[in-house]
């Protein structure tokens, strides 16, 4: 039995180990834990220069191979559609517990007068999908034109008839050797994590817990909440029992990737290589996953909602009513499948919230610091939501 578990979840095993001593070193350590921090930085380093060259050609491979156009256009139906339902439950989940448990307390601000700031929303719309010249797209800022340009490069080798089966091929073989590039980091990534946790845990471990620390753990408590019972409902409704024990055995690398990181991004790798354990179609894994990375937030979308919360509690505002819900979780969806692809879209929310809701301009920075104590485990959200969604589409579209 034993033997048996130490072959499924050695990684695992080997990986949380990892974070547990690092974590034990920041603490023996405290301020000196931080020059383990480099030793964290080349890790995550090298995950942010796999990310560009495997989403062009996961995405490109995956679009140019698939026989029937008619198949490709159900997959991006369906996988926007689960997004937004997925960021709307998220949305829901969250506002029914900011009415059950108060994340703020008793702390009242007083509200004064500011001048609101405009967004260009054109300008913000050109950011999202292009850049100005090609070498821009090879850079990890640039994830959403990258993914606009490996879907129409991948369209254009589809319909190139006579020369797109080797172009395909080819597409299709360097993204297997990506997929080994992968292996070949992840083998660093129990020393990368080791370094990296070490280093959190010495420079934040006190200051961490502040004012916001009631906010904080409301937000882990619902996190874990949510990580439990809703992605293991989203697995079940996928594929049954089996779908959960699978995603059980084959979703803690991601996990802790993006505990660590903080990065959808940089937790990109240790998703697709999940979604191959788990035997997620090729087609839907390899053009789901990079998208949800940009596109897909449902811990943004559970933070968002805690802003406003948090911002109408401060100020002495009452949080209720059907219009106040529903621009709550309008603005949730926006921030966790649009305005997540669009640089600086965090900003654009926080924005939004502020100026649809009448605050002074003195609750950015208020908000800011909500999202930087909740950004562990809605990066988690974040990234394993993708996994079930794969999970989901697959189901609805095989």
């Amino acid at each position: 039995m034993l033997k048996k578990m130490w072959k499924n979840y050695r990684f695992p095993i080997i990986l949380l180990s990892s974070i547990i001593i690092g974590c034990i070193l920041g603490i023996i350590l405290k301020k000196d834990a931080v020059y383990l921090k480099p030793i964290g930085t080349i890790f995550i380093n090298m995950l942010y220069v796999v990310v560009v060259p495997l989403v062009f050609f996961t995405i490109s491979s995956s679009i140019s191979s698939i026989k029937s156009l008619r198949k490709l256009g159900k997959i991006f139906r369906v996988m926007f559609i689960v997004f937004i339902i997925t960021s709307g439950i998220a949305a829901l989940f969250m506002l029914l517990g900011v009415k059950i448990f108060d994340p703020v307390g008793n702390i009242t601000l007083s509200l004064t007068s500011g001048v609101k700031e405009t967004i260009d929303i054109g300008s913000k719309i050109v950011e999202m999908v292009t850049v100005g010249d090609f070498y821009q797209l090879l850079s990890k800022n640039s994830m959403l034109p990258l993914i606009i340009f490996s879907c129409i490069f991948g369209f254009a080798v589809n319909m190139t008839k006579s020369e797109s089966n080797k172009i395909s091929k080819v597409l299709d073989s360097i993204s297997k050797v990506m997929m080994n590039v992968i292996k070949i980091v992840m083998y660093y990534a129990p020393i990368g994590l080791c370094a990296y946790f070490a280093a959190l845990v010495g420079e934040y471990g006190k200051e961490i817990i502040g004012s916001y620390a009631r906010s904080m753990i409301f937000y882990y408590i619902m996190a874990v909440v949510y990580y439990i019972v809703f992605y293991t409902v989203y697995s079940y409704i996928a594929r049954g029992k089996k779908g959960v024990k699978d995603f059980v055995k084959h979703i803690f690398t991601p996990t802790v990737t993006s505990l660590g990181t903080c990065s959808s991004l940089a937790s990109l790798p240790s998703n697709i290589d999940a979604a191959n354990k788990l035997n997620i179609d090729d087609d839907i894994a390899r053009t789901t996953l990079p998208i949800g990375a940009t596109m897909h937030m449902e811990g943004s979308a559970m933070a968002s909602i805690l802003k406003i919360a948090f911002l109408f509690g401060i100020f002495g505002k009452s949080f209720t009513g059907i219009d106040t819900y529903l621009i709550a979780i309008l603005i949730a969806v926006l921030s966790g499948v649009v305005m997540s692809g669009i640089p600086g879209g965090g900003l654009i929310g926080e924005m939004l919230i502020v100026s649809l809701y009448g605050f002074p301009l003195e609750a950015f920075p208020i908000i800011a610091t909500i999202g930087w104590i909740v950004d562990p485990p809605a990066t988690c959200l974040n990234v394993v939501g993708d996994v079930t969604s794969a999970m989901l589409i697959e189901k609805h579209v095989e």
